[in-house]
């Protein structure tokens, strides 16, 4: 690991001023992510600006019928809490197939939408990777990539995002607020928030330089009865997804009156179902509509050399989730 100085803001304007004023620098939460890439040498800042003791650790009502969701929380804190398991289950299920309790106690939110890829190519600094060093290559492209993207990738990345808590985050529609470094915020669609690779896959997101992640806000609770999280992984722990859906329905007199639909390990970004929920509106939830919407889904896939199983999987998970959603409260 290479040397770094450690500044232990005590507030967001300290935090803020300390990320203006210190070139290379990056905030630190729980950690969980950003110490392992230290270690590995992926990652070398020069300055670690401690956040985890900010303000930022409430879950409460919101002007919109929804919720607000301190950005330092644990992931564990936040899916356990009684508002998020009784309203947003959806987003629960997610956060609590991830890694495993240990890490979910120190895991942040802010920090787990500031995810890096776990590509292999990334992580070993020895190959060529776009992501890790802009102009290097991309080896996964015409390497080993069974774990890789099939949706948005470039000729510069075929990296996929790790999140489980994003996927959710996207089928729900949410929000992300981030402070600026003249004090000021805004507020960023979360199908924004993460980018696909273009021609700067080093850029994960939209966050500009010294943005401050302080709150996720969820809009009203429509996904309450009809929900699942589908994660299919190699084993049960530990373990990132080959292929993950987030599936909501709101039915109303036997119709899907809205949907909520996203997949994870398939692209650069929560892959957000758009077509497939406009298909599902107005429609009757069955198992044939579900296999018309999955196909819909899956109809603009690009499977590289060694992922083609994904296409299939993928198809075969969002009519599971679907199903699964659908008959949890039917």
């Amino acid at each position: 690991m290479r040397p770094f100085t450690y500044i232990n803001a005590e507030s967001k304007q300290q935090a803020l001023q300390a990320a203006a004023s210190k070139k290379n620098g990056k905030y630190l939460g729980g950690g969980t992510n950003l110490i392992d890439l230290m270690k590995e040498d992926v990652e070398r800042p020069e300055h670690l600006i401690e956040i985890a003791d900010l303000d930022y650790k409430s879950i409460k009502k919101n002007n919109k019928g929804g919720l607000s969701v301190g950005a330092m929380l644990s992931n564990s804190e936040t899916a356990n809490h009684a508002l998020v398991r009784q309203n947003y289950p959806l987003l629960s299920m997610a956060m609590l197939s991830a890694a495993t309790a240990q890490i979910r106690n120190m895991a942040t939110n802010g920090g787990n939408l500031l995810q890096r890829t776990r590509c292999p190519y990334f992580y070993e600094t020895s190959m060529p990777c776009n992501k890790r060093q802009p102009g290097s290559g991309c080896g996964a492209k015409k390497g080993i990539n069974t774990l890789h993207a099939i949706f948005g990738y470039s000729d510069k990345c075929v990296a996929v995002h790790p999140s489980d808590m994003c996927v959710a985050l996207a089928a729900l529609n949410a929000e992300v607020e981030v402070a600026k470094p003249d004090g000021n915020t805004r507020t960023i669609a979360f199908e924004d928030f993460h980018r696909l690779p273009g021609n700067q896959p080093e850029k994960d997101n939209t966050l500009l330089d010294g943005e401050l992640i302080t709150t996720i806000h969820l809009p009203e609770s429509v996904y309450a009865k009809h929900y699942y999280y589908l994660k299919i992984r190699e084993r049960s722990s530990y373990a990132f997804a080959l292929v993950s859906v987030a599936a909501g329905l709101q039915i109303e007199n036997d119709t899907i009156s809205s949907v909520g639909l996203a997949m994870g390990g398939v692209a650069h970004k929560p892959w957000k179902l758009t077509k497939a929920e406009e298909f599902l509106k107005g429609k009757q939830p069955t198992e044939a509509n579900f296999e018309k919407a999955a196909k819909i889904a899956m109809a603009d896939a690009k499977p590289l050399s060694e992922n083609e199983y994904k296409v299939l999987m993928g198809e075969k998970a969002i009519v599971r989730a679907l199903n699964q959603a659908y008959n949890r409260e039917a």
